[in-house]
């Protein structure tokens, strides 16, 4: 049985620490909220409601409130904090202190470069990104970033690890902001904040013309794969006349910044870029958790 740390028992920590557990790993929680470790198993239970699960494998996770006791004897350590670079710094300056030269020392940055997280610390060979989705047992998608030449056999020690635990790992060959993933989601966020501030449509229209149109056929036919479908001679002349025309800010838009200052920060505000009652983003969250459950029993 593969002896794995989580540190972090929140959103991410808490559903990567059950399908590792799931896959039959021995699993330690490291958070310093007595509260989050707490709540660990109910939020593993629902879990298992929700994909069926037998309830049996929670014992397999262990919490504690001390980080040296959840990394004591682990090979593998995945790292699940909050997205603050200081925060995430001084947490792999402990880890390599505590942690085997052996063990793998991964972050689930979703954003941040590995070689800022780990600039305090003596050895980087180990230190590889592990960028799940949120939700992370039901989202089969793992990035796994690569620092330098000398991390690929941690690369390929991560992929494989995560592969066998029912996760679709790529490798990210380069260590880059954000990745593969947030690089694309964000130009299209970009560009659809962009057509809203300029009167071009309204978000609900962005919305529309994402779900019903290519949307519709992203999760079975990739970019590359759309772009080779319908020729890459079409696809040149469409950036012939398109792409001198999107948006380029190299900042968040103004009306974007303008939104977060005045506190209409999304769903839980009850306004963000659409305004929400509490029914409509409840129904927004139950809708997306039942399809993914729905493609994880499936899969």
């Amino acid at each position: 049985m593969e002896t794995t740390a989580v540190i972090g028992a929140g959103l991410m920590g808490h559903g990567i620490s059950y399908l590792l557990a799931r896959a039959g790993h021995e699993v330690r929680v490291f958070d310093p909220s007595a509260d989050a470790l707490a709540s660990l198993k109910t939020r593993h239970l629902a879990i298992t409601e929700l994909l069926g699960d037998d309830p049996a494998l929670c014992a397999r996770v262990f919490p504690t409130g001390d980080m040296g006791v959840a990394v004591d004897g682990a090979g593998f350590v995945i790292e699940a904090a909050t997205e603050n670079v200081p925060l995430k710094q001084q947490i792999f300056t402990e880890l390599e202190a505590l942690c085997g030269p052996d063990t793998i020392l991964a972050s689930n940055t979703s954003s941040i470069p590995l070689k800022d997280i780990g600039v305090n610390m003596t050895d980087t060979t180990r230190l590889v990104g592990s960028h799940f989705w949120n939700p992370p047992h039901l989202v089969p998608l793992v990035e796994v970033s690569q620092l330098a030449r000398e991390n690929l056999p941690a690369v390929q020690r991560t992929i494989a690890i995560l592969a066998a635990a029912g996760r679709h790992p790529v490798h990210v060959k380069r260590d880059i902001p954000g990745f593969i993933g947030n690089r694309l989601q964000h130009a299209i966020k970009r560009e659809a904040i962009a057509l809203v501030a300029d009167g071009i449509c309204d978000a609900e229209t962005i919305d529309d013309v994402v779900k019903m149109g290519f949307g519709k056929r992203m999760a079975v036919l990739g970019p590359m794969e759309q772009s080779d479908l319908v020729g890459l001679d079409l696809t040149r002349a469409i950036h012939e006349v398109l792409l001198s025309d999107l948006d380029t800010s190299g900042a968040p838009h103004p009306y974007l910044v303008d939104l977060v200052e005045a506190g209409k920060t999304g769903m839980n505000a009850g306004q963000g870029l659409r305004k929400w009652t509490q029914a409509e983003a409840d129904a927004v969250r139950d809708r997306l958790r039942d399809f993914l459950a729905a493609e994880a029993k499936t899969s």
